[in-house]
């Protein structure tokens, strides 16, 4: 089960506290998280494959534009 520890007066939340290899992150990465979950999704439900609509780096190592990146010609 999770907890909340603090270090340097910061919230922290730890996923797997007694882990070998704990997973703890603040309040910032939290945020973070949580505003990119449907990423997250997708990112596992492809095993890591394709993130679809969110992967817009992806897109630009492969020439891909948005439609809002395109010059006026």
């Amino acid at each position: 089960m999770p907890t909340i520890s603090e270090y340097k007066g910061n919230k922290l939340i730890c996923l797997n506290p007694g882990s070998k290899f704990m997973f703890s992150f603040g309040l910032g990465k939290a945020k973070m998280i949580l505003e990119n979950i449907d990423a997250i999704k997708k990112f596992v439900e492809t095993d890591g494959a394709d993130l679809g609509e969110f992967d817009i780096a992806n897109d630009k190592e492969h020439g891909s534009e948005s439609s809002d990146a395109k010059s006026d010609v």
